[in-house]
């Protein structure tokens, strides 16, 4: 679908329980105001996230490292696509005084895509769970991280740092990836997952995401749930795809309550150790309400 059909279509009127309400608390503006100070960049505000509002209110945020400038070019992302700037040094050390300043128990952090560089980002994303963890001990640390074109290397260098929860996006079913998604592969994301798994075995909680509303059937849902359960994948989360700007992928089909809450049954029996799935869901979304917490959260307690 060519950039001048989807502009030219309009988009479709949300239904109601995706019409959200702005909040007013002070909470949001403290969450706001601390980020400024701080010069970090969040997925909330880069992906323009619909549920920005309400983490900030509850005095949270998905910490997004390594720049706000994206290598890759994904259909349903909103974050920018140029030529990356340097990594900033400081920044694991920023991003470590923000969680202590919010008190948080459970930090996300994410990152673009940044194929520029030998290892992707990973020796970033290890200086800087060493970094919160130093600041913040006790915390469980989540990373939500790029496929690193499957380097065995870059994947060493972040399970280093021994994050609790490691997880990575397979976000689409497989005959809608390469329309979906820039350069990543359906296979590459499996492989990724699979790997850390063997790697960590129990020390680790990996954990995945896919949008619906692209265009998927049920059929091809459930076999990408099953595929990520052939990688031993612990905990999912299934979200309502919605389009960020008329730029981008529109959206096929807006998946009632109900039917999310059918697949969080189906993927419970599938196996999974938790399943998070509803219209506003997202990868980091109440990430800290996911469990079980694997028994390595409180090692580095001190």
């Amino acid at each position: 679908m060519s950039t001048a059909s989807i502009e030219s279509k309009p988009r479709a009127r949300l239904p109601e329980w995706l019409r959200l309400k702005l909040p007013t608390s002070s909470s949001f503006i403290a969450t706001r105001n601390l980020l400024a100070d701080l010069q970090l960049h969040t997925v909330c505000e880069s992906a323009k996230c619909p549920n920005h509002w309400e983490c900030w209110s509850r005095g949270t945020a998905t910490f997004m490292i390594a720049g706000d400038r994206c290598t890759r070019a994904c259909g349903f992302c909103a974050v920018a696509t140029a030529k990356p700037l340097a990594l900033e040094a400081d920044e694991p050390q920023r991003v470590a005084e923000a969680t202590r300043r919010l008190q948080l128990k459970h930090v996300v952090i994410t990152a673009v895509a940044r194929d520029d560089l030998a290892d992707g980002g990973a020796e970033h994303f290890r200086q800087t769970i060493t970094a919160v963890r130093a600041a913040n001990p006790g915390i469980v640390i989540e990373v939500l991280v790029p496929d690193f074109l499957d380097r065995e290397l870059s994947l060493d260098t972040v399970l280093a740092a021994e994050p609790h929860i490691f997880n990575h996006n397979l976000e689409t079913v497989r005959r809608l990836t390469p329309s979906v998604r820039s350069r990543a592969t359906y296979d590459r994301s499996l492989s990724v997952l699979g790997k850390v798994k063997a790697k960590r075995g129990d020390a680790v909680f990996t954990k995945s995401g896919l949008m619906l509303g692209l265009g998927e059937t049920e059929a091809e849902l459930f076999t990408a749930m099953a595929d990520l359960r052939g990688v031993h994948c612990d905990l999912l989360t299934l979200g309502q795809y919605l389009q960020p700007t008329l730029k981008h992928l529109p959206v096929v089909e807006y998946v009632s309550p109900e039917k999310f809450a059918e697949y969080r049954r189906v993927a419970e029996q599938m196996g999974f150790a938790h399943a998070a799935s509803g219209p506003l869901v997202r990868s980091s979304y109440h990430a800290d309400e996911f469990a079980p917490i694997p028994a390595s959260a409180t090692a580095h307690a001190g």
